[in-house]
């Protein structure tokens, strides 16, 4: 007993997933707004002599958003090749 609005030859209570919209799926603009953020908050750490403790962790953001970017264009890299393992549209 299928479903209305099922797809056209598929049968039983499962459809195919839609694809999500790039404004979901899209990685590089949080990741660029947060990595703008913490070497933006190093910025200000630095100017007003704050304690090394907070600097080195505004630091150490700001490089994990810049290996984020990598790992983005890795996998972006990765599904425009067809490789099995890698994540799609993105």
């Amino acid at each position: 007993m299928d479903e209305p609005g099922n797809t056209h030859g598929v049968t039983g209570p499962f459809r195919p997933v839609p694809a999500l919209p790039k404004s979901v799926v899209g990685l590089w603009a949080p990741v660029s707004v947060g990595t703008a953020l913490w070497f933006g908050a190093l910025v200000v750490l630095l100017v007003t002599g704050a304690d090394s403790t907070w600097t080195w962790t505004a630091l150490a953001g700001g490089v994990l958003g810049c290996v984020g970017f990598g790992i983005i264009a890795w996998q972006t890299a990765a599904s425009r090749r067809g490789s099995r393992g890698a994540q799609r549209d993105l």
